[in-house]
């Protein structure tokens, strides 16, 4: 399954209820498994983002939906990244010119 990392930063709905987080996060765990994806590691962070999560999907519009849904309840703003193995870059590289 392709791989997603996904940046989090909270809105101020989400820092007013913070501690409504790790239920929130449950929640998404579950939301996500349902359409078919595995989180492989979420963390909190400190700097620009305020949480990373990687997950896999089964395709790009499941990571997009499942983004939109987390964007829509209000407490988060997301940022998607899809990510490759070094083997799947390696074959890239391998097919230039």
């Amino acid at each position: 399954m392709p791989t997603y990392i996904t940046l989090y930063n909270l809105t101020e709905q989400g820092v007013k209820s913070i501690k409504d987080g790790p239920g929130r996060y449950e929640e998404g765990v579950k939301k996500f498994e349902a359409m078919g994806g595995k989180v492989i590691g979420f963390y909190a962070t400190m700097g620009e983002y305020d949480y990373v999560g990687i997950g896999e999907a089964p395709n790009d519009e499941v990571a997009m939906i499942f983004a939109l849904a987390m964007g829509a309840l209000g407490n988060v703003r997301t940022k998607t990244l899809k990510a490759f193995t070094t083997e799947e870059f390696a074959n890239m590289v391998g097919k230039l010119p």
